[in-house]
């Protein structure tokens, strides 16, 4: 039954993604990267979303609140207001460009240099981190669920290359073959199956917790445990206040406001409003988002005493033991939703980095629109072979994995977020700047993490990386204005607008991102 249930809702997702785009032109770039830019704000809403929401993310946090309670809340509570800063800030700008690519602005902005040298950055974290592992953590959930050793007669070993490998390919069919359009359809609808699955589990966990009554089952667990519903965490939580205020905001900013995988989702909207009611839709759901990815691993920790070695076992747990047999199916299906959006996000926007900002700039100039398709479909094919063989040796990775992550992206984040800021706010710092920067950022980042704090000052000694961040993006900037004042452009840069797109905002956008900024600041204050 739970077979059945999982392959009838996976097989309907299909179905549904198929109808809706097979009338899209796919043979053009907007057609293919862009989906026609005809994506509505609830179709935008729904792939941000799920875009953003995985396993590693939904096992990672709740394996961190497990361990410290609701602190974690910030990867998801101050996402919504770099989502509004998007959607008022970056948004029109981008839109009004017709960027289809984060790196098709740089390149107007500073020079092509600028834009190979952020191309490779993005392939190379996507490549090197992303991909494999939200293939090895996909694999680990479904094989968990299903318990796949067993079922399939073989180890543990061979049944995580099998769950990698069949994760892997079915997500290349979606992003190299389907298009943006077919990624954005498929993720609406399990967006959807996804928050009613992940508002399941906790609601079944505070039943089993109140003896049947939901409420009584919160009022247990805040009785209980008070020290896991602090939002406040002190310097040796993994997220001190402070650093709310310092490496958390830019790191939000980066992911929802200029990461290939998330911001083109907004790109190919058919209008600014559409767009923005997109971008300010989904930040009003991130809110509740401690609901699916935090809350669990605190009820987690009330069932189970706290007796779990490895945190990150807290939600697979917790599934097994509350969530009724008969919807184990549905969830799992929703859950393998949720890996194949991670994975074929990441890899249809590394195909669009590819074609866009290598293939046809440095390979081949004169490639029309089907040979620019075409080759961003072959290096797709490429590179999702290579993370599928890649995913599986990540087994030995360190415990922690969601914080690991932030730690890791963090070469390229900040250095990539720096120029886009300056090249916004500033009109004469010149490319030079920009290609200093963001290479000087990424080193020093990589020393700073992976040989100062290691080797030379210990762990226990040296400053969170997120304060890390804070003070290499305030560097860099800093390094650009000094070039610009020494060495600035001859000419000032302005936007063109390229009238691809209407760019009329919406009328509510500032009163209703004003009013999610609040909302946000009241749960702090209330949980503090």
């Amino acid at each position: 039954m739970q077979i059945l249930s999982f392959l009838g809702f996976t097989i309907l997702v299909a179905v549904v993604s198929y109808y809706k785009t097979r009338n899209t032109n796919e043979s053009t770039s907007d057609g293919y990267f862009l989906g026609g830019r005809s994506l509505t704000g609830v179709v935008i809403a729904g792939s941000l979303l799920l875009t953003n929401l995985s396993t590693e993310q939904i096992v990672g946090l709740n394996g961190s609140a497990y361990k410290e309670g609701l602190l974690v809340m910030a990867w998801e509570t101050l996402a919504a207001i770099a989502m509004v800063v998007t959607a008022i800030f970056l948004l029109p700008r981008y839109l009004g460009g017709g960027i289809a690519t984060i790196p098709t602005f740089l390149e107007r902005r500073y020079n092509k240099t600028t834009k190979a040298i952020t191309s490779g950055l993005f392939l190379s974290g996507y490549v090197v981190v992303l991909l494999p592992i939200v293939l090895y953590s996909g694999a680990l959930a479904i094989n968990a669920m299903f318990n796949v050793p067993e079922m399939l007669g073989v180890s543990k070993n061979v049944a995580l290359w099998i769950t990698v490998f069949s994760i892997g390919i079915i997500g290349s069919i979606y992003a190299i073959f389907g298009g943006l359009k077919a990624v954005a359809v498929s993720d609406t609808i399990n967006a959807v199956g996804l928050l009613i699955g992940g508002l399941l589990i906790p609601y079944f966990g505070l039943r089993e917790i109140g003896s049947g009554s939901v409420s009584e089952g919160i009022t247990t667990l805040m009785a209980s445990n008070p020290e896991k519903f602090n939002a406040i965490g002190d310097a040796s939580s993994s997220i001190p206040f402070s650093t709310i205020f310092t490496g958390m905001m830019l790191v939000q900013l980066f992911y929802w406001g200029t990461n290939q995988a998330i911001i083109q989702r907004a790109l190919g909207a058919k209008n600014l409003k559409e767009g923005q009611k997109g971008l300010l839709l989904a930040s009003f759901i991130k809110i509740l988002g401690p609901l699916i990815v935090v809350l669990p691993g605190i009820i987690a920790f009330h069932l189970f005493q706290g007796n779990l070695a490895n945190p990150d076992e807290a939600y697979p747990k917790l599934v097994t033991q509350v969530l009724p047999a008969s919807l184990v199916g549905f969830f799992a299906a929703v859950l393998f939703g949720a890996i194949l959006s991670s994975f074929n996000s990441a890899l249809n926007s590394s195909v669009t980095l590819f074609g866009i900002d290598i293939y046809k700039e440095f390979i081949n100039k004169e490639a029309s629109e089907r040979e620019t398709v075409k080759a961003g479909k072959l290096f797709g094919v490429v590179l999702a072979l290579l993370s599928m063989f890649v995913a599986p040796f990540i087994a030995n990775a360190p415990d922690g994995l969601f914080g690991y992550l932030q730690e890791v992206n963090g070469c390229y984040s900040i250095p990539i977020l720096t120029i886009i800021v300056v090249g916004y706010l500033t009109k004469r710092v010149p490319a030079k700047a920009a290609n200093i920067a963001i290479v000087l950022g990424a080193v020093l980042y990589m020393i700073s993490q992976f040989v100062l704090k290691p080797y030379v000052f210990g762990a226990d000694n040296y400053p969170h990386y997120l304060h890390v961040m804070a003070i290499l993006f305030v560097m860099n900037i800093i390094i650009m204005l000094i070039i610009g004042k020494l060495n600035p452009r001859p000419t000032e840069y302005h936007l063109e607008l390229t009238h691809e797109v209407d760019v009329t905002p919406w009328k509510h956008a500032k009163t209703i991102g004003a009013t999610i900024t609040i909302i946000v600041i009241s749960i702090y204050i209330y949980f503090s």
